[in-house]
C-alpha cells in the first residue's frame, strides 16, 4: 500500500528542536524516513538528547547550534545542514519564546525587539535562505509555528508574542503566494495551549486548568498532537495545500 506521509529521502530542517513541538517534530519526520537536522540555541545537552534518540532508532540526525535571530548564524546553519544531509526539501520553523509576560505599559525596546526577533525575523531569515534552494529545485514544503495567541491576541502580558505569531501568520499567506507558483508550499500550523516546557515556564497551573476549561477536547495538548499535523503538511498528502495555518487546539478557537 502507498503511504502518502513517507517522507524517505527527504531532509527536513526543524529551528527549536531541542524540546517541545520541534523535538516531537524531528522524531516524526524521522520516523517517516526523513534525515533530519536539529536547530537550537541554549539547550545543547536537549537537542542531543534528540538526535541520538533517532540515530538509535535507526534513523539519521544531526545537532547544530545557531542563533536563528542572526542572518549570519542561520547562513552558517542551513550550509552545516546541506553539507552533512544534502539540500533541504521541509524547513519547519518552530524558534520562538512569549520571553516573559508583561503589561504594555512595562514593556521595554530591547524586550519587544527580542519577542519579534525570535518568533518574526528567525522565520523570515531561515525562509530566505532555505527558499533559494527551493525555488532552484522548485520543490519544497515550508511549515511556520504560529500560536494561538495570534488568531486571540494571547493570554495576561503577551501583547508582542501574539503581535509577532499574527504577523507570522499573515507572512505564511505572502510567502505561500510568491512560493507557490515555483513548486513550493507554504503553510503554518497554530498551536493552542500544549504541554510544553512554554507553559512549565509562563503560565501557572491554575492558568492551565482555566485553559482546559474553554478546550471541548477537555485536555491539553501533547507536542505529538502539533508533529503529527506538521508532517502532514511536509509530505505529499498535503501537496494542494497551500498558505494555509492548521489550528490544533483540541477545539478551544474554531475558525
Amino acid at each position: 500500500m502507498q503511504n502518502y506521509l513517507d517522507l524517505t529521502g527527504k531532509v527536513a530542517l526543524i529551528t527549536g528542536a531541542s524540546s517541545g513541538i520541534g523535538a516531537a517534530t524531528a522524531t516524526v519526520l524521522a520516523d517517516l524516513g526523513a534525515r533530519v537536522a536539529i536547530g537550537y540555541h541554549r539547550n545543547q545537552k536537549g537537542a542531543e538528547q534528540v538526535r541520538d534518540s533517532i540515530v538509535a532508532a535507526g534513523g539519521k540526525a544531526i545537532a547544530i547550534h545557531a542563533d536563528v535571530r542572526r542572518a549570519g548564524e542561520v547562513r552558517s546553519l542551513v550550509k552545516s545542514a546541506v553539507d552533512q544531509l544534502g539540500p533541504i526539501d521541509i524547513l519547519v520553523n518552530n524558534a520562538g519564546s512569549l520571553v516573559e509576560r508583561r503589561p504594555i505599559l512595562e514593556q521595554t525596546e530591547e524586550i519587544l525587539d527580542e519577542i519579534m526577533d525570535l518568533n518574526l525575523k528567525s522565520a523570515m531569515l531561515c525562509s530566505q535562505v532555505v527558499g533559494a534552494s527551493m525555488l532552484a529545485r522548485k520543490t519544497g514544503a515550508i511549515i511556520n509555528i504560529v500560536s494561538i495567541a495570534g488568531r486571540n491576541g494571547g493570554g495576561p502580558g503577551a501583547g508582542p508574542y501574539a503581535t509577532a505569531k499574527g504577523g507570522l501568520i499573515t507572512f505564511t499567506k505572502a510567502l505561500a503566494k510568491e512560493l507557490a507558483p515555483h513548486g513550493v508550499r507554504v503553510n503554518g500550523v497554530s498551536p493552542g495551549v500544549i504541554d510544553t516546557p512554554f507553559h512549565e515556564v509562563f503560565s501557572t497551573p491554575e492558568m492551565i486548568r482555566n485553559f482546559v476549561k474553554t478546550i471541548p477536547l477537555g485536555r491539553v495538548g501533547t507536542s505529538m498532537d502539533c508533529a503529527k499535523v506538521i508532517a502532514f503538511l511536509a509530505s505529499d498528502a498535503a501537496s494542494y495545500v497551500v498558505g494555509e495555518t492548521v489550528e490544533v487546539n483540541g477545539g478551544q478557537l474554531m475558525l
